[in-house]
């Protein structure tokens, strides 16, 4: 699992610039699939066949990232946030731009030494960074085919750390992605699958929406990453999923205003997982949404689940996950699979 995550997560596919990382996913799932083809969202679609119920498991493949919005004359680049940014975060990162091939940049932004004081007391906002790509002139950076609107990625590879956790960039939600695809070559089910790696739900779970749409599939489980509230700081979120402890299932996100699971969908994952003593933790989120609050609400609704691989740093270059959760997600999404005839 730790190779594939590396695969997904060293690709880049910012939200609407999703082509690099959905050929990686496609790879991966051609041999597994029966039928595959990209909607003209740019959603990846790949289903095995079967009967009934048909299940679809939906891992949003885009990561946040940045567009070009201004060069000025000496080539310097500023940029517009793609999804959601802590600005301070961004600062300092090395990124990559598609311009007619990749070029590799840094965020910088004026150093400290050339700042005023009440300018040192405030945080570097997005608008006051700009990435170096090394040029002299906006000309320059014209002829390398970057210009208003060209996306720019995080450039960070997969590392391990101790204690079988990983860090990376885009582990929201290449993680995830890399469950869907592990899951669904498990099951060993009659059911119809469908593996949808959704594009754009950064900004707006819109992937999901249209897919789902399309699929109208019997039920649906999201995989994603959730936030882990195990490190200093954390304790005053008074949440309880921790790295190491399962994948979380979702009962309740954005204090309701995302996700209210169904009990006929949690007694779906949560029988499934106790049934095969699969670890997991419920998770009560106030913030934050999966492609599941899309897909239950299409069309007439479809019963859908979420299941999260827990993650430290979201949103960042550094997130870390623990591969003992990584596996136990794996093992609930492709149990559920299986038992999805008991239950729809």
């Amino acid at each position: 699992m730790k190779e594939l995550i590396a695969r997904l997560s060293n690709a880049h596919g910012i939200s609407g610039y999703e082509d690099e990382i959905r050929e990686v996913i496609r790879a991966e799932l051609e041999d597994w699939a029966d039928e595959i083809k990209i909607d003209s969202m740019g959603n990846l679609i790949c289903t095995k066949n079967g009967g009934k119920p048909e299940i679809m498991v939906a891992a949003h493949m885009d990561e946040i990232g940045f567009v070009v919005k201004y060069i000025d004359d000496k080539g310097f680049i500023r940029i517009a946030p793609i999804g959601g940014w802590f600005s301070q975060i961004a600062l300092a990162q090395r990124v990559v731009l598609y311009g007619k091939k990749k070029i590799y940049g840094v965020i910088g932004c004026k150093p400290p030494h050339l700042m005023k004081d009440e300018e040192r007391k405030k945080g570097i906002e997005i608008k006051d960074m700009f990435v170096d790509i090394g040029a002299s002139s906006k000309d320059e950076v014209l002829e390398l085919g970057i210009n208003v609107g060209t996306p720019v990625a995080l450039d960070r590879e997969v590392a391990e750390l101790s204690n079988g956790r990983i860090t990376g960039k885009a582990f929201d939600n290449r993680v995830g992605v890399a469950v869907m695809i592990e899951a669904v070559k498990r099951a060993n089910a009659d059911a119809t699958v469908h593996a949808v790696a959704t594009v754009q739900e950064e900004v707006g779970l819109k992937g999901a929406r249209t897919s789902a749409f399309a699929i109208e599939p019997t039920a649906a489980i999201a995989v994603d990453t959730c936030v882990a509230a195990d490190f200093p700081g954390s304790e005053s979120a008074h949440m309880d999923v921790k790295l190491g402890k399962g994948a979380a299932i979702t009962v309740v996100d954005a204090s309701g205003r995302g996700l209210i699971a169904s009990p006929k969908v949690l007694r779906w994952l949560t029988e499934t997982a106790d049934k095969y003593n699969i670890p997991y933790q419920l998770e009560v989120a106030e913030g934050g949404t999966t492609d599941a609050t899309a897909i239950h609400l299409t069309k007439a609704g479809i019963p859908a689940g979420v299941v999260s691989v827990p993650a430290r740093y979201i949103h960042s270059p550094v997130e870390v996950v623990d591969l003992k959760d990584v596996e136990s997600a794996v093992s609930i999404v492709a149990r559920a699979i299986e038992t999805s005839k008991n239950y729809f």
